[in-house]
């Protein structure tokens, strides 16, 4: 039995020191953008892992500080919106942070079973980390959030996202900080060239314009109707909700594309006209729309979906659907979790893979909802086809937290990645125009009525990463572990 102060004897300084820099990572992302945070905290991690014996347990005192800063707003949903008692949010959330600290506990525990080595350091360490970064991406149905990449949006390493997309910049920034440990170690000047290398290459990429401008500006309005979460769904609002959004898009008919937020409808599609019997006579006189609302096409079987309302319409239904809020995994055996979470249109399905594009004003439009832009591939699949990119999202769910700043920096990544502009209609904010060099030209503040206009450039072209996705990263990383490993063992068994 582990008494209490058997766990203090635990702790060190080294521990406390894992827990503190796991800690500060998160301030590398929005909204606070110090990026060189996101080299510094995983380069003392590294000199802490200098001892096997504690790499487990220190990797996983710096996750729990790395998700519990980093992702604490899971709380915000569990509690504020999930309808779930304090505890019971809290012990949620606590079981979550620790959960995703296992990924680096697990990774110091492989990387230190034997002595550190440089060859180690600068092939082995970056390459595991990033690789544990994509397994975290999809394994479970994914949570890529906090991937290091997304901290150097802002950084000259942003140079090689179009090229090797977020996870090839995770790879440079973890090397960068392999590279400051080696140099720590062993006072070489070697490293700093192969620093100035790859920061000066990035900024020198950051230069190159991958894809090009095609046609006219189009004049976008984005609609941010900030609707409570707390009542958007109740009966008595909904009508109010779907005219706030009529009303506030009248004053911009002279627009090319208007854009409504994720479930700006809080109705079916086959409701609306019961209740709003005007509601495709007012928008079929104007500029095309892009309407986020729920679709039942089945009984038992309904979509969070985008449509298209205007010249030649279309619908897009949500893939990556968000376990726990769209649907619960093992439903047979997790089934009752829904009426736990009380999460309204909370069993959606998920739409199908290759889906028609959605067209507007000659453009060909990649949309995606909410969550599914933090999946590069995901939007990948609509390029280079897409001329423009459209993401619907209602981040109301995480309150006045950090979450809609980190979801925006997502956003602003897969427009770098793709070359294209990217357009982010919210219901609370942050609303958005992104250039294709991941840039914000226009944003709205948060909970404020409001819409947002602005010019935006369709783009056409293939930027490296819509050409070869995560593959080209993966085989780089594969490259380093295998050559890391043969160095490793020639080491350990000289000839």
């Amino acid at each position: 039995m582990v008494t209490s102060e058997m766990f203090v004897k635990r702790i060190n300084l080294g521990d406390c020191l894992a827990l503190v820099a796991g800690a500060c990572l998160p301030l590398s992302f929005a909204p606070y953008s110090l990026f060189p945070i996101a080299v510094l905290s995983p380069a003392l991690l590294f000199i802490l892992w200098q001892t096997p014996q504690r790499a487990f347990w220190r990797g996983l005192l710096y996750g729990i500080g790395m998700f519990g800063v980093g992702v604490s707003w899971v709380y915000v949903s569990f509690y504020q919106f999930g309808g779930i008692p304090l505890v019971g949010a809290i012990v949620l959330t606590i079981a979550f942070v620790c959960f995703m600290a296992l990924y680096p506990a697990v990774l110091g525990y492989l990387l230190t079973r034997s002595n550190n080595t440089p060859t180690k350091l600068v092939l082995i360490f970056p390459a595991a980390w990033t690789v544990l970064e994509w397994i975290r991406a999809w394994l479970f149905t994914g949570f890529p959030w906090l991937s290091l990449g997304y901290s150097q949006i802002d950084s000259p390493l942003n140079g090689f996202a179009p090229i090797l997309g977020v996870y090839g910049v995770s790879w440079i920034t973890v090397l960068t900080a392999s590279l400051i440990v080696y140099i720590y170690q062993t006072r070489k000047l070697l490293p700093v060239y192969a620093l100035i290398v790859l920061w000066g290459g990035g900024w020198l990429l950051s230069g190159i314009s991958w894809t090009s401008p095609i046609g006219k500006p189009l004049q976008i309005a984005l609609v941010q109707g900030n609707i409570p979460q707390d009542f958007k769904w109740s009966s008595g609002f909904q009508l109010a909700s779907i005219n706030r959004y009529l009303k506030l898009s009248q004053a911009h008919s002279d627009a090319d594309l208007i854009i409504w937020p994720e479930t700006a409808v809080p109705l079916f599609l086959h409701d609306i006209q019961k209740y709003v019997p005007t509601f495709f006579e007012q928008l079929n006189q104007g500029p095309d729309f892009l309407i986020g609302i729920p679709v039942m096409k089945k009984e038992d079987k309904y979509f969070n979906g985008v449509i298209k309302i205007g010249t030649k319409p279309g619908v897009y239904y949500k893939q990556h659907l968000v376990p726990f809020g769209e649907y619960i995994p093992l439903q047979a055996i997790l089934g009752n979790l829904l009426k736990l979470l009380d999460v309204p249109m909370s069993e959606f399905s998920a739409g199908n893979a290759h889906q028609t594009q959605i067209s507007s004003t000659g453009q060909t439009i990649g949309v995606s909802i909410c969550y599914e832009d933090a999946f590069g591939d995901l939007i990948r699949n609509s390029l280079p086809a897409a001329t423009l990119l459209v993401n619907v999202s209602n981040d109301a769910w995480f309150g006045d937290s950090i979450a809609p700043h980190q979801h925006l920096e997502i956003a602003r990544m897969r427009a770098l990645e793709s070359g294209r502009y990217l357009l982010r209609a919210t219901n609370t904010g942050i609303s958005a125009v992104i250039d294709t060099k991941g840039k914000i030209i226009m944003h709205t503040p948060q909970f404020q009525i409001i819409t947002l206009r602005s010019p935006a450039q369709a783009y056409q072209g293939s930027t490296p990463y819509v050409r070869f996705g995560n593959g080209l990263i993966l085989s780089i990383l594969l490259l380093c572990l295998l050559l890391g490993i043969k160095l490793e063992l020639k080491h350990a068994n000289p000839v």
